[in-house]
């Protein structure tokens, strides 16, 4: 390609010229600063984010642009988080006082899952119109369908999905561009991202958000049971909530790890005697296994992260909620 600013011959791959030293794409990057400036005057934080996250695929990492367009995203990645009810910040209310607010922000989740049904509620069906997305779903559907039944196949493909579009929600309010859900049979789903790596806090609120919906789609299934007495939705809800309380394991690629990628050594000691704690109130097996990976990554800590509050309270209110839950509906759905 030729530099505009000089017309050197450079490699497609730079973003400025070795020659003169011009950036390479000041027309685009002069449209994602209007169209920023535009989301900014229609208090859109999602659409400025998104902006400048593209702003930054087109600046070289180390110059003055990149750190001060890189700034900017941090800044409203952080207005993100205060929107929320619950912050991280420094409250010294005390253990009892951080598990009521995690109550309290899953609630507050549920409410704006509530209101983006019932007002955007093309979001929520976005991955039915892509054919990628309902021919992995159909696949996942069949092979449940062989185990369990096409109805209870159904209920799990349906909890699997609003899962994942919590993770979808969540970059999309980051201003992360997500592909719908791509469905694994047996194994669940992913969400595809792009423009580079979000940070240990970014990471944490869209790992965190598919449990939070999860739950909300697990606590629909117990509404509709509660409304009708049939049993099966009990059983959905209670394996809906195991589903999501699995996910919630701190290793490899789980929403779990990514919750407690940003807690310091610390925090992460709150969370994991929150999983031992239930695990004595209900006994529910699964809660051993977190608790034992919750304790390895304890001692894994670097002892460098400062520490993220507000990824601790979702987490334990998390635990808290879908152990409960998980072990509550047992009786009632048999």
């Amino acid at each position: 390609m030729t530099c505009p600013q000089c017309a050197a011959d450079i490699a497609p791959s730079l973003l400025a010229c070795p020659a003169c030293h011009g950036l390479l794409y000041p027309g685009q990057l002069k449209e994602l600063a209007a169209a920023a400036a535009t989301a900014e005057s229609a208090a859109d934080i999602s659409a400025q984010i998104a902006a400048w996250r593209q702003a930054l695929t087109l600046l070289p990492p180390g110059s003055h642009q990149y750190a001060v367009v890189a700034a900017k995203v941090e800044d409203l990645s952080r207005k993100v988080d205060r929107a929320a009810p619950a912050s991280s910040g420094g409250s010294r209310r005390g253990w009892a006082g951080g598990a009521l607010t995690g109550v309290a922000l899953l609630l507050w989740k549920l409410k704006a899952i509530a209101i983006l049904v019932v007002s955007q509620g093309k979001l929520l069906l976005l991955g039915l119109t892509k054919s990628s997305t309902l021919v992995s779903m159909l696949g996942s559907l069949g092979v449940y369908w062989a185990a369990y039944g096409w109805r209870f196949a159904a209920g799990l493909v349906g909890s699997i999905y609003v899962h994942e579009m919590g993770h979808v929600a969540a970059l999309r309010r980051l201003g992360i561009p997500a592909s719908p859900p791509m469905f694994i049979p047996g194994f669940g789903a992913v969400v595809r991202t792009g423009l580079g790596r979000a940070t240990p806090r970014e990471d944490a609120r869209v790992g965190l958000a598919g449990p939070i919906w999860g739950f909300g789609a697990a606590v629909a299934a117990y509404v509709i049971f509660l409304a009708g007495g049939d049993p099966f939705w009990a059983a959905i809800a209670r394996v809906g909530a195991l589903i999501n309380l699995f996910n919630l394991l701190p290793v490899w690629q789980l929403d779990g790890a990514r919750a407690f990628h940003p807690m310091n050594r610390v925090e992460r000691s709150i969370a994991a005697a929150a999983i031992v704690t239930m695990f004595l109130v209900t006994r529910e097996h699964l809660l051993i296994l977190l608790a034992v990976m919750a304790i390895v990554q304890t001692v894994r800590a670097d002892g460098q992260t400062n520490g993220d509050r507000l990824s601790l309270i979702q987490y334990s209110g998390l635990v808290i909620i879908l152990s409960l839950m998980s072990t509550t509906l047992v009786t009632v759905g048999s």
